[in-house]
């Protein structure tokens, strides 16, 4: 495999993952859109359906869209160490690609909420007037581009990221994807079902972020872009949907050694 292969497989399929999921959350969250409070069965099959649709156009690269994927793999000795750098900064750019074009594609309904007087009323503490001392931690769509907790916990949350990403990189592991990840239909299909059953059994906790560009791409996307009263990035929060899912990867690359 080649290092274009890479860098294009893994920015065009990254980015189409991060268009079709971000999409999904905007569609859900912002005012003016026609798929408003459609609710979370509507989020979590439509991220898998982005995983599905990337997966594929990602084939030229082995389709791993993820560092944890990359870092699983790499444990596995299913990817040369060599290789990692080229899929971790492509992930990147194409996750930020991916959020700056869901930006772009929901450019109306963005301004539309931004602007709603309540919206601005919850965000500036009063109407209009921005007290940045009073700025949220999470800013009223920063959950478009990225995920947060429920509860604050970080114990809990870090777990619950651990967790997750746990069972995708060892379902992708025990899936006969390892040979450079051979992307075969039942095997991109199958992954997308698990992150479906991943965000319906375990993404309740923290939004199931279980790839650390997915997160931190669009999360630095959100604090670039021009968006009124958008509030804070988080960044407070920001370390744990990179730090848990690197370690639950970890782990799984470990379980498949050991196990099978």
């Amino acid at each position: 495999m080649s290092s274009s292969d890479i860098f294009i497989g893994e920015t065009i399929g990254t980015a189409v993952l991060i268009l079709l999921g971000g999409g999904v959350c905007a569609a859900v969250t912002l005012k003016r859109s026609k798929a408003l409070n459609a609710g979370w069965l509507a989020i979590t099959f439509g991220w898998g359906f982005a995983v599905l649709t990337a997966a594929y156009i990602a084939n030229p690269s082995g389709a791993h869209l993820n560092p944890a994927v990359t870092l699983g793999l790499a444990i596995d000795g299913a990817t040369e160490w060599s290789d990692v750098p080229l899929y971790l900064g492509s992930q990147m750019l194409g996750a930020m690609i991916g959020a700056t074009l869901v930006w772009v594609t929901y450019y109306g309904q963005f301004r539309a909420h931004m602007t709603d007087p309540e919206i601005v009323a919850a965000t500036t503490g009063h109407e209009g007037i921005v007290d940045k001392s009073a700025a949220p931690a999470a800013g009223p769509v920063l959950g478009i581009f990225s995920t947060g907790p429920e509860v604050r916990n970080v114990v809990q949350n870090l777990a619950t990221e651990i967790i997750a990403t746990t069972v995708l990189v060892l379902a992708i592991l025990t899936q006969g994807l390892t040979k450079g990840l051979a992307v075969s239909g039942t095997g991109v299909l199958m992954t997308a079902l698990v992150v479906v059953g991943i965000g319906l059994s375990l993404g309740g906790p923290t939004g199931y972020a279980i790839n650390p560009a997915r997160d931190l791409g669009p999360r630095i996307v959100h604090a670039l872009l021009p968006l009124p009263n958008k509030g804070g990035s988080d960044w407070g929060y920001a370390w744990i949907p990179v730090v848990g899912p690197l370690i639950g990867a970890a782990l799984a690359a470990g379980i498949h050694k050991l196990a099978y």
